[in-house]
Order: structure tokens, then sequence, then C-alpha cells
């Protein structure tokens, strides 16, 4: 049985699941469905249309599904969809998705969207991310499972953010963001190795992670440049399974790659 506050406002076309809660003053709009036990604290704000799966919680004063900040929409039917067990914290936003992105915005699971993060129009984000307070995507952005992306840092439309990656607070993102990596602005937004301590906890064994460091060192620090670097790294780590998604991550790469 769900508990709805009263004061709330809910759509008479919104599809609400068993044990869900919606607190005073929040806003439950059209065609929004709310998977089983999700949570809207007072003042939160979900529209639609929007399908969201089980155990979300919407903490107050945070905007999901609103429509997408860009010019060219005028009114057309887009959607938002969203996983389960994620946690959008205050102040947080996250669009629909354009006709010209293909009409959807996508959020996986078990996501952390901390204090004024922003999530734009056609992104498509995967689980187990953080987003610190005040990080941002612009639109058509993906970013990969366990990803971090740091306090105020921007990434720019169409980029892209590898597996395991950990964006710095405060770095501007305007190209791809390799999977496993650190990428920090200090005077210059460049990348500094490999996310050693993100991958350790999560699992990465020693000889995983020497296996990762080896092919960014052939990258970083070879003096080759990055084709030479890419022929080095099948020369001499071809055929493991870290090694191959990060060539083929950098191989894919159209707006070059940080390094």
């Amino acid at each position: 049985m769900s508990e709805i506050d009263p004061r709330a406002i809910v759509s008479s076309s919104a599809h609400i699941g068993s044990g869900v809660r919606v607190g005073a003053f929040a806003v439950v709009g059209d065609s929004v469905e709310l998977g089983n036990d999700c949570v809207l604290e007072p003042h939160a704000a979900v529209r639609g249309p929007a399908r969201i799966g089980r155990k979300n919680v919407f903490d107050s004063f945070c905007s999901v599904g609103g429509d997408p900040q860009d010019l060219k929409f005028s009114g057309e039917r887009t959607e938002l969809v969203i996983g389960d067990a994620n946690r959008f914290r205050e102040f947080c936003t996250v669009s629909r998705g354009t006709t010209q992105g293909g009409g959807v915005t996508r959020i996986g699971s078990d996501n952390l969207f901390m204090a004024y993060s922003h999530v734009a129009h056609d992104c498509v984000v995967g689980s187990h991310t953080v987003f610190a307070n005040g990080a941002t995507l612009a639109g058509h952005v993906i970013v990969e499972d366990y990803a971090n992306v740091g306090a105020f840092s921007p990434v720019h439309q169409f980029c892209r953010v590898g597996r395991y990656a950990y964006i710095g607070a405060c770095t501007v993102i305007t190209q791809d963001v390799p999977p496993f990596s650190r990428v920090v602005t200090e005077r210059e937004t460049r990348c500094y190795g490999v996310n050693t301590v993100g991958l350790e906890r999560h699992g990465f064994d020693r000889a995983r992670l020497e296996t990762i460091e080896s092919a960014f060192r052939l990258l970083l620090r070879s003096k080759l440049n990055t084709s030479q670097a890419i022929e080095q790294i099948r020369a001499q780590l071809d055929g493991l399974p870290d090694v191959r998604e990060l060539v083929e991550f950098i191989e894919s790469a159209q707006r070059g790659l940080h390094k």
C-alpha cells in the first residue's frame, strides 16, 4: 500500500506502485510510472513521460523528468527511463530526451546524484556511478558503469566517460575520458594514469591492475603518439579483456582523448 500525503499533487495519469511514499507538496506529473518502494521527499518533483523502477529516492527540491533545455524542443513527446535504487539528492535535475537525440534519457541502477548535479537531454548513464555536487552533463553524453564525476565538473555534449573512470573536482571535460583512468584539471586537463584506488575498491586484483598500468604507461609515458602506443599495447598485452576494452574505446573516440 502506498502512502501519499494529502498535500502532494499526483496526476490522474500517473501509475504508482506499491509501497511508494510521496511527501507533502511533492509532485508526480503526467504519464509517470513509479515502481514499488520509491520515495518522494517533500517538495520533490517527478515529471513525465517517465518510466521509473523500484526503490528510487528523490530528495526535497530535486526536479526529475522535466523538459529538455534545448531551444529546438517544442513539446514533442519524449521520455525518461530510470532503473532501480538510484538516489537523487537536493536540487538535482534530470531532463527528458529530444526527438533529435532519440527521444529518451536513460539512467541505470544504483547511482548517486548529489546536490545540484545535472543530467541533460539524451544522456545515457550506466549503473553504480557517482555524480558529486554540481557535476553536470551536457546533452548526448554517455557515462559508463562505475564512473565518478567530480564536484563542479562539466562534461561537454557528445563526450563519453568510460567504465571505472574518475574525473577530479572542477575538471572541464571536452573530450572522451578513457575507462579505468583518472582525469584531473591542474593547469590543464590531462590524464594522470590509472584510477588505482577506485579499481581496488571494486575488486581488481594486483595482476589485473598491473596489466592496466602497463597499458597506461605505454599510452602516457612512452613518448609515442596515440597510434604508436596502441600498436605497442597490442603487441605486448594483446588478448587481455581490460586492455581490449581500453584499445577499443580509444579507437572509437570521435572527440579525441584526454592524455
